[in-house]
């Protein structure tokens, strides 16, 4: 059994605690990208996993390999090239303030990456599953080349491939829209995850009778929007949608549901009263899903299973989400005390 993910990892610079960018002398460096969450977070369940990037051969990209093998994560597959690594800035915001990132991440060295660069029936070799992200096609168009190319590949050699549609609006610049560019990726992929947002974006597909912005979601609104999906690309088998009720940048609610064609499986729903750090919340939320459905013998638990994963991240600060099979098995089975472990 093996993972592979491919996309771009960022050097994280962030504000400490609440400060906004204008009150702060100093930033907490650490490293962070959809691919890369979802590849730790595997790692930390014990499911072999490699990360495939391009990173610039500085200190800064070697600092990034050595903090990726501290999780398990196989890194033998990065090639090195470029300049520079992308950076993005966090503002971690507080009850109606939200929070705010702010990318700087032109012509970083996954965005000059071209087909051919990678050798994926080398990195492919003993792989079960490949994951990527709508984060990487809006980078750049390179990006998006190489994307297909490993799909296209996945899809050769009978690999499951997942999705996170992951739309980010600030990301699509070098003159296409997502639109334009996601469905053709989409084509190749069995696992689909996304929100109401990413949906409507991309696709142009919207549930009914759901307001977004109300703190208050109905899962089974998102029936129809999963089957469109399926009716669009024949090749999906299973839709996923994270259900995200924002009361403020401090408490959320916190679901997902799960359509495999024929049944709608709903998860519990988890009140997260006093969110750490969001950030990689999604991801952590995909790396539960794919141990889940690698692990379980049922969508329901995988699907359980993720949403515990992602409701714990919401606990801890960084990109990544550290936590144990245990940790999130105890929270699946109602213990959400928090006592100490002695």
């Amino acid at each position: 059994m093996k993972v592979v993910t491919f996309g771009e990892i960022m050097l994280r610079l962030a504000t400490p605690g609440y400060l906004r960018f204008s009150q702060s002398t100093e930033l907490s460096a650490t490293f962070g990208g959809g691919e890369a969450n979802v590849a730790v977070s595997l790692a930390n369940f014990g499911i072999p996993v490699d990360f495939v990037s391009r990173l610039p051969k500085n200190d800064i990209g070697q600092a990034c390999i050595m903090d990726l093998r501290k999780y398990g994560v196989n890194t033998n597959n990065i090639i090195w090239g470029g300049e520079r690594m992308g950076i993005y800035f966090l503002e971690t915001g507080a009850v109606s303030r939200g929070s705010k990132v702010i990318y700087d991440r032109s012509h970083s060295a996954i965005s000059e990456i071209i087909p051919g660069m990678i050798n994926w029936d080398a990195v492919f070799e003993g792989a079960n599953w490949f994951h990527w992200t709508g984060i990487t096609p809006a980078i750049s168009q390179n990006a998006a080349d190489v994307c297909l190319e490993a799909i296209g590949k996945a899809n050769e050699k009978g690999i499951t491939v997942s999705c996170d549609l992951n739309y980010r609006k600030n990301l699509w610049k070098y003159g296409k829209k997502a639109g334009e560019v996601m469905p053709f990726l989409v084509e190749g992929t069995d696992v689909i995850l996304g929100n109401e947002e990413d949906a409507q974006m991309v696709f142009g597909i919207q549930p009914d009778g759901v307001d977004v912005k109300s703190g208050h979601l109905e899962a089974a609104a998102y029936e129809s929007v999963s089957r469109q999906i399926m009716a669009r690309f024949s090749r999906c088998k299973k839709v996923i949608t994270t259900l995200r009720g924002s009361v403020n940048a401090n408490h959320n609610s916190w679901a997902g549901v799960l359509w495999d064609g024929e049944q709608l499986f709903e998860s519990p729903t988890y009140e997260i009263t006093h969110i750490v750090d969001r950030v990689g919340g999604g991801d952590s939320f995909m790396g539960g899903l794919i141990y889940g459905l690698l692990t379980y013998s049922n969508d329901q638990q995988a699907l359980n299973f993720a949403v515990a994963a992602s409701c714990l991240k919401h606990t801890i600060y960084g990109d990544f989400n550290q936590v144990t099979v245990d940790e999130v098995e105890k929270l699946m089975a109602g213990d959400a005390s928090g006592r100490v472990a002695r």
